[in-house]
Formats: C-alpha cells, structure tokens, sequence
C-alpha cells in the first residue's frame, strides 16, 4: 500500500470505529478482532491497529492478547478529546451531549472572560473586535460557515486571552460545540442579532478591563445558545 494512501485510510476507520462506539451501535464490551476488522475495512493489519492504538488512547477500547480489542463503557472515554465530541454530537443523543458541553462551559468561559479583562494584549483585543465584525457580518449574509469560523475564532481568542494554558488548551472542545450546532442543522437559518450583541459586549468588556461585565456577557452568550438550542429540539 502506498505510503500517502495510509493516513487517509487510518482516518477512515478510525472515524468510522469512532462513530460506532459513541453512538453506542458497538455497545460497552463488544470484543473485536483485529482479523476481522481488516478485512472488514479491506486495509492492511498495520493500519487497523493504528486506530485501535488512537481509540485506545481515547479510552474508547482496550486491547488484550488473546482475547481482542474490547469496547470500554462511555465512563472510562476521554469525554474532552475534540474527536470523541464530535463523534458523539454525529450520533443520536447530540443534543444532550450539546447541553452537557453547555454546563462545561458555564463553568469555564465565565472565568475565562473575567482573566482576559486583566490579562488580554492589545492584539488579542483587536481580535476580539475583529472577530465580533465579522460574526456581524456573515450574520447579515447568512453564510453560517464562515459565520461559525468567526465566532470559533473568538472563543479560541478570549481563552488565549485568559492567560491561563489549561483553559487555552480547551479551544478545540468549544470549537467542536459550536460546529456540533452548525453542521446538525441548530443553529438558527440567520443567527440571533442578541448573539452577536453579547460578543460585543464581552469583546468590549475585556477591552476596558471590565472583569464583571465581561463575565456576565459571557454567562448570558453560553444561556441564549442553551435556550436556541433548546427552541430547535421543541
């Protein structure tokens, strides 16, 4: 097999195995064998393992000698790994998984807002605002696509802007959040103009070294997603 083929076919089954388990068609210890699943693929062995080595990493499996590559209950997955999320939001209970990354981030950005009020650099600033213009923008235009590559970028930037490494590292997870509601069709044809108004008033918060406001805006960003998501379920 040739060497360019194996990373796109690595990501196949990996995605494909990934999906399965989150969504709980191979239910908590299912055993396979990695026999079977190449030529179930019709990959080579080496390229199997591979993923079973990543979902392993994940928590998702365990392999044993003898006995197989067993599927471990949802309890020992590693539930903030972007790739898990995303596999979860693909499957039939997304919008639960939606609103439990909801509670995750009532309890991160917040804080994160509030630090970035003391600790954002003029150029993190400047992308704050930025980022908000063009949200504003593609809202207008109801280009959702480029409309959640703004608004991810102002995620991504108030969390660097925090000053704090472990909340910078949780960028992906609320990436992931937001284009879980894009791609499975919650989010609003044309986004909510109070959404985009709350970015602003965070960006602007921050902007002044307004802590508190900056936290509220926040907190109100992470409650009208909640609530829109909810009006898209009813």
């Amino acid at each position: 097999m040739p060497l360019e083929h194996r990373p796109a076919l690595h990501a196949s089954v990996l995605d494909d195995l990934g999906r399965q388990i989150a969504s709980g068609e191979l239910a908590a210890g299912t055993v396979l064998r990695i026999d079977q699943l190449d030529e179930g693929y019709g990959v080579s062995r080496s390229v199997v393992r591979e993923a079973v080595r990543v979902l392993g990493s994940m928590g998702l499996v365990e392999a044993r000698k003898r006995v197989g590559v067993r599927v471990l209950p949802s309890t020992s997955w590693n539930v903030f790994d972007p790739r898990v999320i995303r596999w979860r939001l693909d499957g039939p209970g997304r919008e639960d998984q939606l609103l439990s990354l909801g509670d995750v981030r009532r309890g991160i950005e917040p804080v994160a807002a509030e630090l970035a009020a003391a600790r954002a650099t003029p150029d993190q600033c400047g992308a704050l605002m930025g980022a908000v213009m063009q949200m504003a923008v593609h809202a207008k235009s109801g280009d959702l696509e480029a409309y959640l590559e703004a608004d991810q970028l102002f995620h991504a930037t108030l969390l660097a802007a925090s000053g704090n490494e472990m909340l910078a590292a949780l960028s992906d997870v609320v990436g992931e959040v937001l284009a879980g509601r894009t791609h499975h069709d919650l989010m609003p044809a044309t986004p909510n103009p109070v959404a985009v108004r709350l970015h602003g008033d965070v960006a602007e918060a921050v902007q002044s070294g307004d802590g508190v406001a900056a936290a509220a805006a926040m907190q109100a960003i992470i409650t009208e997603a909640s609530d829109a998501l909810r009006d898209a379920e009813s």
